[in-house]
């Protein structure tokens, strides 16, 4: 079958320079993407730097006969953030595609965690993600395309035990995809969660010697899809673990009405309130903040 195809796009991956960001950069290349390879090429913690993985991504694109530039502006920063949009602007005309990717982990138990470790993921991860969706958004808006790919986490949805930092940074992404879907769907600007999962270095010190086979190239096609101008959904988030895609979303019981309560009271009907039978959910877009708000005032409206 053939694949669906980017030829025209110009894309920005950041984090691009190893696992799951490299997958991304290859296959959206292959399919004619122009794409700028972000990576500072730090360690895994984030600290240090090297332009080799950048550099080397792009020449393994550019032999296969694709169109790549490397950039190593961190995330990080807001300059930084700029300088990779403008990468793409300068050298390619534009963007049309990002994916942040970008990603570092400092573990420590919540109860011991510093305040520097705990900024330093977020820096990456969700203040990354706005210093580039900040100079994006706009250019992808005037030009009246756009389609926007933020990383969260099992992390960030469920948490994990010595990973604060990493699952606040992984759960707001996906406050900010809600609000650029919303605001960007006028212009035909889509912006979508993945919750990728695969064997790459950020698995160090883990046992994966019994995991299913969990590569890269598994969770790229979800990407791929998402950043497509065939992708019909926005405000959305995926799974792709395993071989696996999924969808996740956030869900309310439909909960219970009284005109008044006492502490008492809601303990004593805790069960009904958590009743999950029948779960509400809405949809960020096209209106989930007003028709949230709608459910519970129309429950009131109908005991008044």
């Amino acid at each position: 079958m053939t694949d669906l195809r980017f030829d025209g796009r110009v894309a920005v991956v950041t984090g691009a320079g190893r696992g799951l960001g490299r997958a991304y950069a290859r296959l959206l290349a292959s399919l004619g993407a122009r794409v700028v390879v972000n990576d500072v090429g730090g360690s895994l913690t984030g600290d240090g730097a090297d332009a080799g993985p950048a550099h080397a991504v792009v020449d393994e694109i550019v032999a296969a006969g694709g169109a790549a530039v490397p950039s190593t502006d961190s995330v990080a920063t807001p300059g930084g953030g700029r300088a990779i949009v403008d990468t793409a602007r300068d050298r390619f005309g534009g963007i049309d595609i990002l994916v942040h990717n970008a990603g570092t982990v400092r573990r420590g138990a919540l109860r011991d965690m510093s305040y520097a470790d705990f900024d330093a993921v977020l820096d990456v991860h969700l203040r990354g993600a706005f210093h580039v969706v900040r100079p994006a958004f706009p250019l992808m808006c005037d030009n009246g395309y756009g389609r926007i790919v933020l990383t969260s986490s099992i992390g960030g949805l469920y948490g994990n035990h010595d990973v604060a930092n990493y699952a606040v940074a992984k759960v707001g992404v996906i406050g900010l995809s809600n609000v650029a879907a919303l605001e960007g769907a006028a212009h035909n600007v889509t912006s979508n969660v993945i919750v990728p999962a695969a064997v790459t270095r950020m698995a160090e010190g883990i046992d994966t010697s019994a995991y299913p086979p969990m590569g890269p190239e598994l969770v790229a096609p979800a990407v791929g899809w998402l950043a497509h101008e065939s992708c019909s959904v926005t405000g959305e988030i995926f799974i792709a673990l395993a071989g696996r895609i999924a969808r996740a979303v956030i869900a309310e019981t439909p909960g219970v009405y009284q005109p008044s309560w006492t502490i008492g009271e809601v303990g004593a009907r805790i069960d009904e309130i958590r009743d999950f039978t029948d779960p509400l959910v809405f949809p960020a877009v096209p209106s989930g903040h007003n028709d949230h708000i709608g459910y519970s005032f129309a429950r009131s409206a109908a005991h008044a």
